[in-house]
């Protein structure tokens, strides 16, 4: 149920709330936040809205960059990391127009909201449910340098093995073998545990969470399955909430995908399925791994435009290291039941017709939520109305460990581009399906490439300290 007006000034008299902080989102899918004092809020700031500069934000506007953003009071939550009784808001931006404002088309949720409409439009389903997968480290300290003196990154985690001499009490971790291991190996638990039940304050439901393979302090927190729109919500609240709790407890917590060299990366493998009248659209007990032929179609989508989808799923140069054979990261284009080495994965154990799904394992959490998970649904339904089928293109099912075929098997396979730039050629040559029914705007689409563009021209100049110890004496 939708909370009103007087619900949120309750909200704001049982909290003894001082600050409500408005909390947008920028291109790259981080948050900002403008805050004013409680007694500044009422009904009109819900049509007037708080205003901002969205040229600051890196949306690239025909119109004047002065925009307005508009709360959502579903969003509310008590902010758990401010010291002054503070009420956290996000919503939408809107062009100021006359006589009414109108939603800026390239604001983040208001494209995975339209994605939502597109999906309604084609009469396929009116829900999708995904379940993203939040794979992080915590580390004690972290330092980088780039100057022209110093290029260095060091990082330290008292539990990782290179700490085997120098730990004192024997409790560390050898290196690739931190799956599940228990007390006292595992250092991070409250603090893991903390991050959880602030999430289920928040309203997002957890399933879980548990060390990861990363000796170095790699670890997982998994939701429930949630509509599309409000786990990409969910997902920019629990990001914030999983950088400030570790700040909490006196560590540094990373999401980026490949932050220790020769351990496993972080992903964000996103779950997903389709409902109709709350009926599983991807369910079918004749079809391979009980698959619909609908969801054949849509796993066939998400394969087709996988190339130009990493893009946006992967929109950092650190996001290719990750994506390299032997640390359970998907290489290959492909789809097979239990098998990690493939970029979709059927898990076996969803049995239940409502719960038939399968999973897209090469994202990770440096894209903006918003933007790819309206991707993924748009390269999807692609799929069902071409009714690409990805048996018969020969994506699979790879019902094999694909690491470990012949180098002649290897070559015949379809691969995830191996650099950011990459990525961003298969975007600009592979992009109308996310621009069907108006959903994603070929003006963001050009600027968001023309940002990346830039990021890899600035990164690839910059000597790197593994170059001095390969040419320095030559």
């Amino acid at each position: 149920m939708a909370i009103t007006v007087q619900d949120f000034m309750n909200m704001i008299e049982a909290n003894d709330i001082k600050m409500i902080d408005f909390k947008i989102v920028d291109i790259n899918g981080q948050y900002r936040h403008v805050t004013i004092p409680v007694q500044q809020f009422s009904a009109d700031t819900l049509t007037s809205g708080i205003g901002f500069d969205a040229s600051n934000y890196g949306y690239a506007v025909v119109e004047k960059s002065d925009m307005v953003f508009i709360p959502d009071l579903d969003t509310a939550i008590v902010d758990p990391f401010c010291e002054i009784p503070t009420l956290s808001v996000t919503g939408n931006a809107m062009v100021i127009d006359y006589p009414e404002n109108r939603p800026l088309d390239q604001y983040p949720r208001n494209i995975v909201q339209a994605a939502e409409r597109y999906m309604k439009e084609t009469g396929v389903a009116d829900t999708m449910l995904i379940l993203p997968e939040f794979e992080f480290h915590l580390f004690d300290s972290v330092g980088w340098a780039v100057q022209p003196n110093s290029i260095s990154m060091s990082l330290d985690v008292s539990q990782a093995p290179w700490n085997s001499a120098v730990e004192g009490k024997g409790c560390v971790i050898p290196h690739q073998k931190a799956y599940h291991v228990a007390k006292p190996f595992d250092r991070t638990y409250e603090c893991r545990s903390e991050m959880c039940l602030e999430m289920e304050k928040a309203g997002i439901p957890i399933k879980y969470h548990h060390p990861e393979v990363g000796a170095s302090g790699q670890f997982e927190i998994e939701p429930m399955l949630g509509e599309m729109s409000k786990m990409a919500d969910a997902t920019m609240m629990i990001k914030y909430i999983i950088h400030n709790t570790a700040l909490k407890y006196g560590k540094t917590a990373t999401l980026m995908p490949k932050p220790v060299y020769g351990e496993a990366g972080n992903g964000m493998h996103v779950h997903m399925l389709l409902l109709k009248n709350g009926e599983p659209v991807f369910s079918d007990d004749n079809g391979y791994s009980h698959l619909s032929r609908t969801a054949h179609y849509f796993i066939g989508g998400l394969l087709k435009h996988i190339s130009s989808l990493c893009a946006i799923t992967n929109p950092s140069t650190n996001s290719f290291k990750r994506l390299v054979p032997g640390f359970e990261a998907p290489v290959t284009v492909g789809y097979a039941t239990s098998n990690r080495s493939a970029v979709i994965r059927i898990p076996a154990y969803a049995k239940k017709p409502t719960m038939r799904r399968f999973e897209l394992r090469n994202p990770d959490a440096t894209c903006n939520p918003y933007l790819c998970y309206a991707a993924i649904l748009m390269a999807g339904l692609d799929g069902i109305k071409n009714q690409i089928d990805p048996h018969e293109n020969g994506w699979g099912p790879y019902d094999v460990n694909l690491y470990s075929l012949s180098d002649e098997e290897k070559s015949k396979l379809q691969a995830l581009p191996t650099s950011l730039d990459a990525a961003l050629d298969a975007l600009e040559a592979d992009h109308d399906y996310l621009t069907a029914g108006g959903v994603f705007p070929e003006q963001l689409l050009q600027n968001f490439i023309s940002i990346k563009r830039q990021e890899c021209l600035e990164l690839s100049a910059i000597p790197h300290p593994a170059e001095f110890a390969r040419y320095y004496n030559l």
